[in-house]
């Protein structure tokens, strides 16, 4: 078939990732309106936002047990397509229960990502499969639309409205999706669902690899949340210059992850992720002093190596569980996701505790070496071969 092309299944699913992505990021792009609209406090808006993250992250593992079982086609269509009921419901009623109620479903958006990652991987040989699963990892970017334009939009013709535009888009794309996308010819032999839960209780390196993308993804999340605080309680910048900051850390972050992608296609997953883990130990003491050009660059260069390392891990999640790519993928996504929260909460309690942030990037540079020592001892010290060894291109 025409449409059964690798490439054109790679446009097909990025597109449907950031198409759910925007989804998943509707509630928190529209929850300064709401809040003033419904007069919420800082806890129950905190609520609102959190449940659809919430669900979003730790819904990754079953839709990767899932996408194993039945294929991506099937659960990325029918995922699609089920976003455009809690939009559509809130457009009718989006009173504070209901917000809980039908945010907590929208929050499946947000496992779109491990039915991608086995829906693509498969298309796709080990030596390229870096580089494809960081060019589909820029659907993370959706999250974005919804922040910067979900606001503009119900400004303009209001909330209802805008709600039903998300809705609608991916009801459409879940019709190009049933219509157009194609399992690939190679398919994962088919495990029971007992089957591939031993394997994660069973199989270290899959959490080693849960481990670095809670701090690769995680610290992406978590500083992409927290940064406009950050810069405004440490330099007292203006919300609209922290804004602009932070959008920027967040772009070169979302462009990274398809170079970091293709880097481990050429030297190595993990090889790549020695410099990375060690750059962002040294790079967090920069953030932890105070001068705003050295947290500057401290920021932007995490921003690089925090991009480039979600697309190392999902090259050794494809390379090292080729049959289990889905199922692996919602256990580390799911990490990841949940790694975003608590790095926050962390550097509030630290600053309320000892007055500075800085401590928080002390515990990061910490934790950025115990990934490194993870590292030597999964991979690197025994010399683990993946379960289809490729070779790579040297130069």
């Amino acid at each position: 078939m025409s449409n059964a092309t690798p490439n054109r299944q790679l446009f097909l699913t990025t597109i449907a990732f950031t198409v759910s992505f925007a989804n998943w990021g509707l509630i928190s792009g529209l929850a300064t309106l709401l809040k003033a609209e419904l007069r919420l406090s800082a806890m129950e808006a905190s609520l609102m936002i959190a449940l659809p993250v919430i669900l979003g992250s730790v819904g990754r593992l079953p839709m990767g047990l899932l996408t194993d079982r039945y294929g991506g086609r099937l659960l990325f269509t029918a995922l699609l397509i089920f976003g455009l009921i809690p939009p559509a419901a809130l457009a009718l009623n989006h009173s504070y229960p209901s917000l809980l109620f039908w945010g907590f479903w929208l929050g499946l958006a947000g496992s779109s990502f491990a039915i991608g990652v086995g829906f693509v991987s498969l298309w796709f040989p080990a030596e390229k499969q870096g580089t494809a699963l960081g060019i589909y990892g820029i659907g993370n970017i959706g999250q974005s639309i919804a922040v910067f334009f979900g606001p503009v939009l119900a400004n303009r013709i209001g909330i209802p409205a805008t709600l039903i535009a998300f809705g609608l888009a991916s009801l459409g794309w879940g019709v190009v999706l049933a219509l157009w996308s194609r399992n690939a010819p190679r398919q994962a032999a088919h495990k029971t669902l007992a089957e591939s839960m031993r394997m994660l209780y069973a199989e270290p390196l899959a959490w080693a690899l849960s481990l670095f993308y809670f701090l690769t993804f995680g610290g992406f999340v978590a500083l992409g949340i927290y940064l406009p605080t950050l810069l405004k309680e440490i330099f007292l910048l203006t919300p609209e210059d922290a804004g602009a900051r932070t959008a920027g850390f967040i772009i070169l972050a979302t462009l990274a992850r398809p170079v970091g992608g293709w880097l481990s296609d050429r030297v190595g997953g993990q090889r790549l992720l020695i410099v990375i883990f060690v750059g962002i130990a040294l790079l967090a003491w920069l953030m932890a002093l105070p001068s705003i050009i050295l947290f500057t660059i401290g920021a932007l260069g995490c921003a690089a190596l925090l991009g480039f390392g979600n697309g190392a891990v999902f090259k050794l999640v494809a390379q090292y569980f080729p049959a289990q790519v889905g199922t692996v993928t919602g256990l580390v996504g799911a990490a990841g996701g949940l790694g975003g929260f608590f790095p926050p909460i962390v550097l509030g309690t630290l600053k309320d505790a000892t007055g500075s942030f800085a401590f928080g990037f002390v515990l990061l540079s910490v934790f950025a070496l115990g990934c490194w020592l993870v590292l030597w001892l999964a991979f690197l010290r025994v010399r683990r071969l993946p379960q289809a060894e490729t070779s790579t291109p040297s130069g």
